[in-house]
């Protein structure tokens, strides 16, 4: 069974997918993105997969028979891609050189449009779940995207939010979110031509680093070549930074956020920025989602955003002295 379910109370989408229960724990002595597997082929620098147990799909099943006048449903229409970083089952996103990444990005640009061709697709979603504290299965070095049918909720307040501050200021939020941090400086970690990256004033997460462009643009299709290597760079020392904090592959959440796809409306408002989810607060505590962040959206960081911002700074310097 797999199909949506509408949300009265939050007037959003629920993806209920019973076959995703059934994914398997991979075994330690095999792996199907790697060299024999007969899933992938012997050698590649970057690579496309469908996912093997996709949440939403572009021949979805009929939902089953449970709508009412207050409780909808409708098909799971929409496409869920595995995106392989390399080959080699050990490296990590940081390991990786710069003509490496550079394919990595050139190909997120590439499946990006790809997606957006299906008019009924809404919203792409690229992300990254890294490490078991995150609930990752499949150890092997990859990334995902996610093809929605409608616009996710998170995404829609903060479309609605810079819409809103736009009309009021005449300016992009997310680009004066970057002007303040620049100008505040102790919460930036490091910046180069394209990007800048900072634990943002608000951060929900005690290392939840923001990358945002510099350019006001709102794809990643908008980049330039510079931007492009611009954003592999930035991507890799981002992963770094955090990696070197405690001296160990950290786990995280990364979500880029974009524009909707194949609408009407004008979304110049919007600006392309990078969002990390890391559940570590501390190298040995997880910090949990727990009632008040689940039940209520209110989150509590445990920790000063100044404080964690010089740590990240140190983390930085550290990894880049490792290069």
């Amino acid at each position: 069974m797999a199909e949506l379910r509408w949300h009265p109370l939050i007037k959003d989408w629920v993806m209920v997918v019973s076959q995703r229960q059934n994914r398997p724990q991979m075994p330690k002595d095999w792996c199907p993105f790697c060299k024999g597997s007969d899933k992938v082929p012997n050698d590649y620098i970057v690579l496309k997969y469908d996912n093997d147990f996709p949440a939403l799909s572009l021949n979805p099943p009929i939902p089953d028979d449970v709508e009412t006048e207050l409780y909808k449903t409708a098909p799971s229409y929409g496409k869920c891609e595995v995106i392989l970083y390399s080959s080699d089952h050990h490296t990590t996103l940081p390991q990786l050189d710069d003509l490496h990444l550079n394919e990595l990005v050139k190909l997120w640009k590439e499946r990006f449009i790809e997606i957006s061709s299906h008019k009924d697709i809404k919203y792409i979603f690229i992300f990254e779940n890294r490490g078991e504290a995150v609930g990752v299965t499949m150890p092997h070095p990859h990334g995902q995207i996610y093809g929605y049918p409608f616009i996710p909720k998170k995404l829609e307040l903060e479309l609605d939010s810079c819409k809103e501050h736009m009309e009021k200021t005449g300016h992009c939020l997310i680009c004066d979110m970057n002007r303040e941090e620049s100008e505040f400086k102790r919460r930036v970690i490091f910046e180069n031509e394209s990007f800048i990256v900072y634990l943002p004033f608000f951060s929900e997460y005690p290392y939840g680093i923001y990358i945002s462009s510099k350019r006001h643009i709102q794809y990643i299709t908008q980049f330039t070549e510079t931007e492009t290597l611009d954003f592999a760079q930035t991507i890799k020392t981002a992963a770094g930074t955090l990696d070197s904090l405690f001296g160990f592959t950290f786990p995280y959440m990364m979500c880029m956020h974009q524009a909707p796809v194949n609408d009407d409306c004008d979304y110049n408002h919007y600006h392309f920025h990078v969002e990390f989810f890391p559940p570590m607060r501390s190298k040995e505590k997880i910090k949990f989602n727990a009632s008040s962040e689940t039940g209520a959206w209110a989150h509590c960081n445990p920790t000063s955003v100044e404080e964690k911002a010089d740590e990240l700074k140190q983390a930085y310097l550290k990894f880049m002295n490792q290069k």
